[in-house]
């Protein structure tokens, strides 16, 4: 069983990890954090690496709020503004036409709890790919879990990256003749660019950390 956060349109390794787990376990009780892959994405634009952030209400003074209790603010159509850079970064890919019916409706409705939209928008790549996968939520907050869960609630930080990230194979990029190989971006960049072949290329990257874990453990 592995360990980790429901993001938003998860990284390509954290998507890597799930699809390739035989049991996921999604935290959902721990305390919230800014700047984490909780309430943002990477995509590439033609100018640079792109950040997209949902916007939250912060409802606690102390900022102790519990994930599963944080709520998204709609003061700002961010939704809008997202799914416009998508289609300015991603229209002429590969597959975005192909997808794009299918991904409006994430940018469309208003989901309350952030949680709910991340794990929404996880289970609608699901389809996307016929990667079906169950999940289970955390009941309560548990700092360690023993050797039966691989803990992987780091992958939740945007600032740090594992250094496998460094190792990720090339694929081809929208903007790749003006910009170097962004590795680890949003799964949307993937799949907009690679479509069905999402699949191997994430079983790839699922082969690559199985493989420096057995050397390195958790340093990677």
């Amino acid at each position: 069983m592995r360990l980790l956060h429901p993001t938003y349109f998860p990284s390509i390794l954290t998507y890597a990890l799930m699809q390739s787990a035989d049991k996921i376990l999604f935290e959902v009780n721990d305390f919230y954090e800014k700047q984490t892959y909780r309430n943002r994405l990477y995509i590439q634009s033609a100018n640079a690496k792109q950040m997209l952030s949902v916007q939250v209400k912060h409802t606690h003074s102390d900022g102790k709020q519990l994930y599963k209790d944080v709520l998204i603010s709609h003061d700002f159509d961010w939704q809008k503004l997202h799914w416009r850079s998508l289609e300015t970064a991603y229209r002429t890919s590969p597959y975005f036409e192909f997808y794009e019916d299918d991904l409006r409706p994430v940018f469309e409705k208003k989901y309350t709890y952030l949680v709910d939209l991340n794990i929404d928008s996880i289970q609608t790549v699901n389809q996307l790919l016929d990667l079906p996968k169950d999940f289970e939520l955390t009941k309560t907050y548990q700092p360690d879990y023993g050797d039966k869960v691989e803990d992987l609630r780091f992958l939740k930080n945007a600032k740090k990256e594992p250094s496998i990230v460094e190792k990720m194979p090339f694929y081809t990029q929208m903007f790749q003749d003006r910009h170097p190989f962004m590795p680890n971006l949003s799964i949307l960049d993937l799949l907009f660019m690679e479509g069905p072949n999402t699949v191997n290329y994430l079983e790839k990257i699922a082969r690559l950390w199985a493989d420096q874990s057995a050397v390195h453990g958790s340093s990677i």
